[in-house]
């Protein structure tokens, strides 16, 4: 007996770790680990929407870079593996992820009504969804959206914070004010919509917005009143909590030596990232 009791209080004590470094997983699945490439390193294969600056996108060089993909190079760097960055279709990346074709979705992936699709890292970013507006739109609230056309990524925090299921009612009574919400495959779509007066507005991510603000000059505005906050993690399979929890100790090791900060700071989002905070 004392020997069964021994046993169930190292499980509970092993579960509270994991709870305790992020990792969390609504139930219980393989573990695995980032499978060996051909040169016997470690591959760490990353899913990202190359269309979502600053987490994700294309430089002018032609690369892929940006915030999440500067960091799971770091995470790689610290741990010898080898980073392979995979473009996806937003869309998709559940069966990307649950195909094994992706090791993690990681780019500005909103947490908030997801909690138990995924193992997730602990939040690396508190993250809002807010209006953006040509400069001379006369728009100055989101009631002012009445009978206006928005845009909105496809599959986006932005579309669930006023359509999904757990939207706030006034939420989707602002929606249903609109005369229409069309959804568009990526944000650089959406601003190539509003300057041609396609759309009046777009619902984004606040870090995304402030982006395309700053790249795009003084033609558009981030209105003050956001319609919704959430967070940002890092997406496992469910179940893969060893793996999640090698990313997630390299990413505290980032934290301690200051390349996590410096990082956040060069992509604009020191105000916005929340991990060692």
């Amino acid at each position: 007996m004392k020997k069964i009791v021994s046993l169930l209080l190292a499980s509970v004590m092993l579960l509270s770790l994991f709870a305790l470094c992020g990792c969390s997983a609504a139930e219980s699945g393989t573990d695995t680990t980032a499978p060996a490439g051909e040169s016997g390193t470690r591959t760490f294969t990353v899913g990202f929407d190359a269309e979502f600056p600053p987490y994700g996108y294309v430089d002018d060089n032609g690369e892929y870079t940006g915030f999440d993909l500067e960091l799971a190079q770091a995470v790689c760097d610290l741990l010898g593996w080898e980073l392979v960055k995979k473009p996806i279709d937003w869309d998709s990346k559940d069966m990307e992820l649950n195909s094994g074709y992706i090791d993690c979705i990681w780019n500005g992936f909103t947490m908030n009504g997801r909690e138990d699709d995924y193992t997730w890292s602990m939040p690396y970013v508190d993250n809002s969804q807010v209006i953006v507006v040509k400069a001379d739109s006369g728009i100055s609230a989101p009631a002012d959206l009445a009978g206006k056309n928005v845009a909105v990524q496809a599959d986006s925090s932005a579309l669930a914070a006023l359509t999904g299921d757990d939207a706030s009612e006034e939420n989707k009574a602002l929606s249903s004010s609109f005369a229409e919400l069309l959804e568009v495959p990526d944000y650089n779509t959406a601003f190539l919509n509003l300057e041609a007066g396609t759309v009046d507005a777009i619902a984004i991510d606040i870090g995304v917005a402030q982006y395309q603000v700053a790249q795009r000059g003084d033609g558009y505005v981030i209105l003050d009143e956001s319609i919704a906050s959430e967070q940002y993690g890092i997406g496992f399979k469910l179940g893969n909590t060893e793996l999640c929890k090698q990313v997630e100790d390299a990413l505290n090791q980032l934290v301690s030596n200051g390349t996590f900060d410096q990082l956040a700071e060069k992509y604009g989002l020191s105000d916005a990232v929340c991990l060692g905070k």
